[in-house]
Protein backbone atom coordinates (compact mmCIF):
# COMPACT_ATOMS: atom_id res chain seq x y z
CA UNK A 1 0.00 0.00 0.00
CA UNK A 2 1.50 3.22 -1.05
CA UNK A 3 1.13 6.55 1.19
CA UNK A 4 -0.29 10.13 -0.02
CA UNK A 5 2.26 12.07 0.53
CA UNK A 6 0.15 15.18 1.39
CA UNK A 7 -1.23 13.50 3.27
CA UNK A 8 1.59 12.22 5.40
CA UNK A 9 3.02 15.65 6.00
CA UNK A 10 -0.47 17.02 6.80
CA UNK A 11 -0.91 14.49 8.97
CA UNK A 12 2.74 14.81 10.84
CA UNK A 13 2.27 18.68 10.75
CA UNK A 14 -0.80 17.96 13.21
CA UNK A 15 1.10 15.60 15.50
CA UNK A 16 3.89 18.40 15.96
CA UNK A 17 1.85 21.29 16.17
CA UNK A 18 0.20 19.05 19.27
CA UNK A 19 2.84 17.10 20.40
CA UNK A 20 6.02 18.71 21.35
CA UNK A 21 7.70 15.97 22.83
CA UNK A 22 8.17 14.65 18.80
CA UNK A 23 11.49 15.96 18.19
CA UNK A 24 12.78 14.49 21.35
CA UNK A 25 15.35 11.58 20.58
CA UNK A 26 16.23 8.46 22.31
CA UNK A 27 20.07 7.92 22.07
CA UNK A 28 21.30 4.40 23.00
CA UNK A 29 25.24 3.76 23.87
CA UNK A 30 24.75 -0.18 23.57
CA UNK A 31 26.72 -2.83 25.54
CA UNK A 32 30.34 -2.84 24.25
CA UNK A 33 31.09 0.74 23.32
CA UNK A 34 33.55 3.11 24.86
CA UNK A 35 33.50 6.87 24.84
CA UNK A 36 35.78 8.90 26.15
CA UNK A 37 34.48 12.51 25.99
CA UNK A 38 31.64 14.60 27.28
CA UNK A 39 27.90 13.79 26.08
CA UNK A 40 25.21 16.34 25.59
CA UNK A 41 21.68 15.32 24.79
CA UNK A 42 18.52 17.26 23.89
CA UNK A 43 16.53 13.93 25.03
CA UNK A 44 16.32 10.58 26.45
CA UNK A 45 19.65 8.55 26.95
CA UNK A 46 20.27 4.71 27.69
CA UNK A 47 23.40 3.51 28.45
CA UNK A 48 24.84 0.21 28.63
CA UNK A 49 28.51 0.70 27.27
CA UNK A 50 30.95 2.70 29.09
CA UNK A 51 31.34 6.27 29.44
CA UNK A 52 34.42 7.93 30.46
CA UNK A 53 33.26 11.73 30.59
CA UNK A 54 30.23 13.81 31.47
CA UNK A 55 26.98 13.85 30.50
CA UNK A 56 23.88 16.25 30.35
CA UNK A 57 20.56 14.94 29.22
CA UNK A 58 17.40 17.27 29.29
CA UNK A 59 15.34 14.07 29.14
CA UNK A 60 15.51 10.23 30.59
CA UNK A 61 18.70 8.93 31.54
CA UNK A 62 18.56 5.05 31.77
CA UNK A 63 21.77 3.41 33.12
CA UNK A 64 21.55 -0.49 32.70
CA UNK A 65 23.17 -3.23 34.62
CA UNK A 66 26.10 -3.25 32.23
CA UNK A 67 26.43 0.14 31.81
CA UNK A 68 29.26 2.09 33.59
CA UNK A 69 29.79 6.03 33.36
CA UNK A 70 33.18 7.66 35.52
CA UNK A 71 32.18 11.55 35.33
CA UNK A 72 29.59 14.25 36.07
CA UNK A 73 25.69 13.63 35.37
CA UNK A 74 23.33 16.00 35.02
CA UNK A 75 19.26 15.25 34.27
CA UNK A 76 15.93 15.68 34.75
CA UNK A 77 15.53 12.02 35.62
CA UNK A 78 18.00 8.90 36.24
CA UNK A 79 17.64 5.27 36.46
CA UNK A 80 20.56 3.50 37.48
CA UNK A 81 21.10 -0.28 37.48
CA UNK A 82 24.90 -0.14 36.87
CA UNK A 83 27.57 1.98 38.12
CA UNK A 84 28.55 5.42 38.18
CA UNK A 85 31.53 7.15 39.79
CA UNK A 86 30.97 10.73 39.95
CA UNK A 87 28.55 13.41 41.19
CA UNK A 88 25.29 12.82 40.09
CA UNK A 89 22.59 15.97 40.14
CA UNK A 90 18.66 14.99 38.66
CA UNK A 91 16.59 18.05 39.21
CA UNK A 92 13.31 14.99 39.78
CA UNK A 93 13.77 11.77 40.51
CA UNK A 94 17.25 9.47 40.47
CA UNK A 95 16.10 5.88 40.70
CA UNK A 96 18.55 3.47 42.15
CA UNK A 97 17.90 -0.30 41.14
CA UNK A 98 19.06 -3.09 43.53
CA UNK A 99 22.04 -4.00 40.98
CA UNK A 100 23.45 0.09 41.29
CA UNK A 101 26.67 0.62 42.79
CA UNK A 102 27.32 4.61 42.91
CA UNK A 103 30.85 6.17 44.54
CA UNK A 104 30.21 10.01 44.73
CA UNK A 105 27.60 13.01 45.81
CA UNK A 106 23.73 13.16 44.88
CA UNK A 107 21.84 16.02 44.36
CA UNK A 108 18.19 14.80 43.77
CA UNK A 109 14.33 16.37 43.77
CA UNK A 110 13.59 13.03 45.44
CA UNK A 111 15.59 9.47 45.27
CA UNK A 112 14.34 5.91 45.03
CA UNK A 113 16.82 3.05 47.02
CA UNK A 114 15.42 -0.71 46.17
CA UNK A 115 17.50 -2.90 48.37
CA UNK A 116 20.60 -4.24 47.47
CA UNK A 117 21.58 -1.00 45.91
CA UNK A 118 25.08 0.27 47.24
CA UNK A 119 25.82 4.01 47.83
CA UNK A 120 29.00 5.78 48.85
CA UNK A 121 28.77 9.19 49.16
CA UNK A 122 26.67 12.31 50.46
CA UNK A 123 22.89 13.06 49.28
CA UNK A 124 21.01 16.49 49.44
CA UNK A 125 17.54 16.06 48.75
CA UNK A 126 15.94 19.58 47.04
CA UNK A 127 12.85 20.56 48.45
CA UNK A 128 13.43 19.10 51.92
CA UNK A 129 13.12 21.20 55.37
CA UNK A 130 15.76 20.39 57.40
CA UNK A 131 14.87 18.18 60.50
CA UNK A 132 15.28 20.86 63.36
CA UNK A 133 13.03 23.63 61.00
CA UNK A 134 9.62 23.48 62.82
CA UNK A 135 6.50 22.78 60.92
CA UNK A 136 4.92 25.37 59.69
CA UNK A 137 1.28 25.78 60.62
Amino acid sequence: MLFNKAKTEQNMSKINANNESVNQSINIISEGTKIKGDVLANGDIRIDGELMGNISAKGRLVIGPKGRIEGQILCNNIEISGYVKGKITASELINMKSTSQIIGDIVAGKLSVEPGSMFSGSCVMNGTKPLNEPAKQ
